[in-house]
Formats: structure tokens, C-alpha cells, sequence
């Protein structure tokens, strides 16, 4: 269990990262950008599972779906929901709809719980209870302030479990059924990449690009590893509540980028943050329990 916290935590600051390192890209729009993180993950992703003896895992879906064909259509759903998820994390900020995707963030969590309870029987220890106690005050306090919920919020919310449900159903929950994921978003991205404003031709006027385009799209491989990995290492709701790392990093770095929490917002990241410490806790726990044994 101690691995896939180390892995959640990990892909976390790597989202993060990312999130800062967007702003980096101008003059990319937010859409161009989705389509670039796609072109280039696949080939980091492609490199790391022949290096780590991963590769073999496509072959086993391939070769699942020749099997029983009804399953194409599956995996299209599956390449779907993580499509829509990724091209909204880059899509929002720069439209008007961060705020949204924030809160569906923060709900994340709650709603990765509940699935676990209902579709897997899932219980909590006493720790993840306190932690999901504390992250229910904060985002209580956020839907008070926001008022509602938007599409955004719900698609984040709701979306993910959805995904990582039905990756679970169709046994692709691994590297290769993500690789897969991505392969069948390529032709999207290149649509995405070649309408843009200046098409492929923007390398050219921006030669920097040449070099922050490919680290990109290796931060964003590196990320979904860690991420994929850490969900089947975890169970549902543990894994749930390890996602409050995230907005709480991503608000670190709108803070470095210059923005400011609202008074009345602190009710909702202390208790968050406070959540956090007890996960951390309880893995401090469990790896000390390790070590004894």
C-alpha cells in the first residue's frame, strides 16, 4: 500500500508541475496544447512500457478484443471519458471555467469514496474516516461560496469514477489499457494540433517550442504511470482521498502564479489540508507497522 501512496502523491506534484508548466507554452491555446500532451505522451509512454517489459499488455487487450469485437466499443467509451477529462484540465483556465473544474476536484474525492462503498463494499479505517469527514467540511464550504454545480464540475466529479469503473469491468486497468486510451485519442489530437491558429508550422516561429513541447508530453507520460499504476495498488475510496493532494498543489501553484485565497475560502483548504495530514499520517503509520514486521 505504501508504494501506491508514494505513486499517487508522486503523479500529484507531477499534475502540478504541469499545471504550472502550461503557462510556459504561449502562444498555445489550451485546446492546442490537449492536442501536443497527446502526441507526445504516447511516445514516452510507448519508450517506458518496452523498457519496464509493459508492452506485452497491449497484445493481451488486442487480443481480448479480437476475441469478443463488442468490446471496441468499449474501449472507445474508456478513451472517451479520460479524453474529455484531459482535454477540460487544459481547456478550463483559460475559458472562464477553473473555478468549476476546481470544485469538481475537490468532489472527486467524495465521489471516488461513494463508488468504492456501493460498487466494491469498500469500508474505511478510522483515519479515512476523520480525513473524509474534514474533506466533506471544506467542500461543503466551496459549494456554499460557488452556489451550485456546473457541467464542469460534474463531469470532473462524475466522470472519473465512471472511468476507473470501467476500466476495472473490462481488466485494461494497467499500462496497456491506458496506452490504449491514448492511442485512440491520437487522431483528435492531430485534428486539434493541425486546426490551431498556426498548425504544426508554430514550431517554427516559436523554436523553443521544440524543447518544452517534448517535456511536456514527458511529464504528462510520467504522471499517468504513476497515476494508473497507484489506482490498482490502492483500494477505491484510499485512492479517492489521496486525490485532495492535487487541488491542494494546484493552489500552491495558482498562489506562485499570483492569485490569493478569498476570505471566505479558507474554511474550505484548511480542512482540506487537514485531511491530507491525516492520509499522511495513516501511511507514516503503516510504513512504521512495516518495518516492525
Amino acid at each position: 500500500m505504501s508504494k501506491g501512496i508514494a505513486l499517487s502523491v508522486l503523479a500529484s506534484v507531477l499534475f502540478a508541475v504541469m499545471y504550472f508548466y502550461t503557462s510556459l507554452l504561449e502562444p498555445l491555446t489550451g485546446v492546442e496544447i490537449f492536442g501536443w500532451r497527446m502526441l507526445l505522451t504516447l511516445p514516452c509512454m510507448t519508450l517506458f512500457m518496452l523498457l519496464t517489459g509493459e508492452w506485452p499488455r497491449v497484445g493481451e487487450v488486442l487480443r481480448r478484443v479480437r476475441a469478443r469485437p463488442a468490446m471496441a466499443l468499449a474501449l472507445l467509451l474508456s478513451s472517451a471519458l479520460v479524453g474529455v477529462q484531459l482535454w477540460l484540465f487544459m481547456w478550463a483556465p483559460l475559458n472562464g471555467y477553473s473555478l468549476d473544474v476546481s470544485q469538481g476536484y475537490f468532489l472527486l474525492p467524495l465521489t471516488m469514496i461513494l463508488t468504492g462503498r456501493i460498487v466494491y463494499g469498500e469500508r474505511l479505517s478510522r483515519l479515512q474516516k476523520v480525513a473524509a469527514t474534514l474533506a466533506c467540511i471544506g467542500v461543503l464550504n466551496e459549494l456554499y461560496q460557488a452556489g451550485s454545480f456546473s457541467w464542469a464540475t460534474l463531469v470532473v466529479a462524475v466522470g472519473y469514477p465512471l472511468y476507473f469503473v470501467l476500466r476495472r469491468r473490462l481488466h485494461s486497468d494497467h499500462l496497456g489499457g491506458l496506452w490504449l486510451d491514448m492511442a485512440l485519442l491520437i487522431p483528435v489530437a492531430l485534428w486539434v494540433v493541425q486546426g490551431g491558429e498556426q498548425g504544426f508550422a508554430v514550431l517554427d516561429a516559436q523554436p523553443r517550442l521544440y524543447l518544452l513541447i517534448p517535456l511536456l508530453g514527458l511529464i504528462s507520460a510520467s504522471a499517468l504511470v504513476c497515476y494508473i499504476i497507484a489506482s490498482r495498488q490502492l483500494a477505491f475510496s484510499l485512492f479517492g482521498l489521496l486525490s485532495y493532494v492535487e487541488p491542494v498543489l494546484l493552489l500552491m501553484v495558482a498562489l506562485l502564479l499570483g492569485e490569493s485565497i478569498k476570505e471566505g475560502q479558507w474554511l474550505t483548504y484548511v480542512p482540506i489540508w487537514l485531511a491530507v495530514l491525516v492520509l499522511i499520517t495513516e501511511g507514516a503509520r503503516h510504513l512504521l507497522r512495516q518495518r516492525r514486521g
